[in-house]
């Protein structure tokens, strides 16, 4: 069956982006053996997402969260605030486990940012929860019931002016900023720049600042680490994220209450929303590809799990806003990752609707022989190794548990070895086993 020019077009723009990755600028390769193996680690990736037949091996990732820190002793918060400890654990870490791909060291976000601008949206360690503790999120209606229109119409403004002060206490003056739209012309100009004069919004505009020059320095350190793990062989796995339109309403705008609530009381609202997030989705996850020049872009799966909505809901308010992401990131290159948390049995008749090798299907709890029957065919799937085994259980029961995804999942290629959710503390010899056993036993012959 031949093409359409369209999916050819989608072909060459995605065999262009694994140029990029499997051709980096900028780096210089510590040896031949490093870029050899580079090479190698990002080719293994791209074949089992074009589900090639006949790759080389199982390539093995790593989800992780502070788990370097804990593997190297030092807390989530020193993680968190002091860049050359954190430099130090997730290089550590790459070293010593070599994982096929890292996931760079982005999860310990910049305390001291969030300590500027007094962020409300979460608790970080030290701050709300134990230094020695993950970050939770402090969810709320931080977009009220009726403020669905305002979104609707200027989802930029509605963030500026509205979204912004809610969650972050320095920023709180905002709110009395006009919308940027009304500002056309000489007669207008004016009383709509007043409010940059005003004390206190020029406060927060500081804020910002000092926000920013820490965001620099956080992000200096993640550009070196990028470019050094390269330079030793090891690819980053991600070249960019971005969020469902569903998750990025419900996880933080209106919160699970509140957009359940939405489900029933104003269903044509939250629908429109959807509309209107889907496109900005879709330019977050481009932009940054493009920017890194890897294709791979994380999203992070939430409220579609099974039990957060029934099949006719998602089928209605999940899966169209969210195939049509999908559909946008691949049309312009990136292959989107899908990290599919919690449980999507119920899920995997209606997302094989997409094109051809061309998306990686991440699972948690998911039944993988499930996933691989009905997906298999379409799309590379990885996971679902749990991370409670790698906890408490014993390095020959994770090698027991990958050989049967190996046997299942693992069968004719198209599948990655992946954690099912990101590792905080786990047992280092048990996720040792995972990516030795999986490099081992996961040949193709």
């Amino acid at each position: 069956m031949e093409k359409k020019l369209e999916e050819l077009l989608t072909d060459e723009k995605q065999d262009e982006m694994f140029k990029r990755w499997l051709s980096p600028q900028g780096i210089e390769f510590a040896s031949p053996e490093a870029e050899k193996s580079y090479k190698e680690r990002v080719t293994r990736i791209k074949d089992a997402i074009q589900l090639k037949k006949m790759p080389d091996r199982v390539p093995v990732v790593l989800m992780v969260g502070f788990f370097p820190a804990f593997y190297s002793g030092i807390t989530p918060r020193e993680a968190m605030y002091d860049y050359d400890k954190l430099f130090m654990a997730w290089k550590k870490m790459v070293l010593d486990f070599e994982p096929d791909a890292h996931i760079g060291c982005f999860i310990p976000s910049p305390g001291k940012l969030f300590d500027i601008l007094d962020y409300k949206l979460y608790a970080w360690p030290g701050h709300g929860v134990s230094p020695n503790h993950s970050y939770q999120c402090l969810e709320s209606e931080y977009m009220k019931a009726d403020e669905y229109d305002a979104l609707i119409q200027d989802p930029s403004g509605f963030f500026r002016s509205v979204y912004l002060p809610r969650i972050f206490g320095a920023l709180e003056p905002l709110k009395q900023l006009a919308p940027l739209t009304n500002i056309i012309e000489l007669p207008f100009t004016g009383g709509n720049i007043l409010p940059y004069g005003l004390p206190d919004v020029q406060e927060a505009l500081k804020a910002l600042m000092e926000a920013g020059s820490e965001a620099l320095k956080w992000g200096g350190v993640l550009g070196t680490f990028d470019k050094e793990m390269a330079e030793a062989g090891y690819p980053n796995f991600f070249g960019g994220a971005t969020k469902t339109p569903y998750d990025t309403i419900g996880d933080t705008l209106r919160g699970t209450k509140g957009i359940m609530l939405d489900l029933y009381r104003q269903p044509d609202k939250l629908l429109k929303a959807l509309e209107v997030v889907t496109p900005l989705m879709v330019n977050m996850g481009v932009s940054m590809t493009k920017m890194t020049g890897n294709p791979i872009v994380f999203i992070p799966l939430h409220k579609g799990a099974d039990g957060f909505l029934s099949d006719e809901q998602f089928k209605t308010f999940y899966w169209p806003s969210f195939r049509k992401l999908l559909m946008g990131l691949i049309e312009e290159g990136c292959v989107p990752f899908s990290y599919a948390e919690g449980g999507f049995n119920t899920r995997l008749e209606i997302i094989k609707d997409l094109p051809r090798g061309k998306v990686i299907w991440a699972f948690d709890t998911t039944d993988m022989s499930k996933a691989k029957e009905i997906l298999g065919d379409s799309a590379c799937v990885g996971g679902n190794m749990p991370i409670a085994l790698l906890k408490i259980g014993t390095p020959q029961e994770v090698k027991d548990y990958a050989k049967q995804l190996l046997d299942t999942a693992g069968k004719d290629g198209g599948y990655i070895m992946i954690n099912g959710a990101v590792i905080e503390e786990a047992k280092p010899e048990n996720v040792k086993a995972m990516i030795d056993f999986t490099k081992e036993y996961g040949v193709y012959k």
